[in-house]
């Protein structure tokens, strides 16, 4: 399969009236000096380079950010800074006490000036932050829900329009019913959508191969609609398994001969067909 389409950014802008009456930065280095606003900037880098517009962070994270960040700083001055960014609004507070990453509207704002320039205009609605007037085009998916875009979640009327492109969609490629859950069907249907807008139409074979590359992926119903939602949300043109938050760094153990990762042979060789179609196209 092909690599993932990029979900950050390479640059970011700062404003530079940043240290000229900005009432928040004020009161960082005021409380935290130039260490604490060199963690927040290095915080709001790291949301830039990974995710685009936020950064999956935790209080375990602090040791890891100081060994990064180096200069003599502690894990204890990162978690007093971050607890302070959260206090004054620099980082959304009720964002990382829910999801447990660090995100502002300010960080948003700067990634949806990249982002409106892109194809795929998709984010997960629980992060995100701006009014709709301040991204017209935008498309908010669901983490966890059904992914079906209404008219609040698909935003502006001009020729990209996911609805427009809707109707371009080939009848082939709308495989009612196949999925027996609704919301799953819900889920792919949407997928497709999005996929065809960023990658272009597909044949029915094509359609129906990205069924049973799902299917191979997980047996789970909610995994499975989290493979969807993540691909919709980044753009993607192929399926990946959803990979766990902070999971436990374990020493990688050798392959069985035979196998591939977690599939059996006879699903890695369903894989290969897979691809090999998809090149055919």
């Amino acid at each position: 399969m092909a690599g993932r389409p990029k979900q950050g950014i390479d640059y970011s802008g700062w404003s530079v009236d940043i240290f000229d009456g900005d009432k928040k930065i004020d009161k960082l280095l005021d409380a935290k000096g130039w260490k604490g606003f060199g963690i927040y900037f290095f915080l709001c880098q790291r949301a830039y380079k990974v995710n685009g517009y936020f950064y999956e962070w935790g209080y375990d994270d602090c040791a890891t950010t100081a060994r990064r960040m180096g200069g003599g700083i502690s894990s204890g001055t990162v978690k007093e800074t971050v607890d302070y960014c959260l206090q004054v609004d620099l980082f959304d507070k009720g964002l990382f006490d829910r999801w447990g990453i660090l995100t502002s509207r300010g960080i948003q704002r700067r990634f949806w000036a990249v982002l409106s320039e892109r194809r795929s205009k998709t984010v997960y609605g629980e992060y995100w932050l701006l009014k709709p007037e301040e991204c017209k085009g935008l498309v908010k998916v669901s983490l966890f829900s059904d992914v079906q875009p209404t008219n609040d979640d698909v935003q502006g009327t001009n020729e990209d329009s996911l609805y427009r492109k809707e109707s371009k969609v080939k009848k082939s490629n709308v495989y009612k019913g196949a999925f027996s859950d609704s919301s799953l069907e819900s889920a792919f249907q949407f997928y497709l959508l999005v996929r065809s807008q960023n990658w272009g139409e597909i044949s029915e074979e094509q359609v129906n191969a990205l069924r049973e590359d799902l299917l191979s992926l997980s047996s789970d119903l909610a995994e499975q609609k989290a493979i969807l939602n993540k691909a919709a949300a980044g753009g993607w043109k192929n399926l990946y398994p959803v990979q766990s938050k902070r999971r436990p760094k374990t020493k990688k153990q050798p392959e069985k001969q035979g196998k591939f990762k977690n599939f059996e042979e006879r699903e890695y060789e369903d894989m290969t067909d897979l691809t090999r179609k998809l090149m055919q196209r």
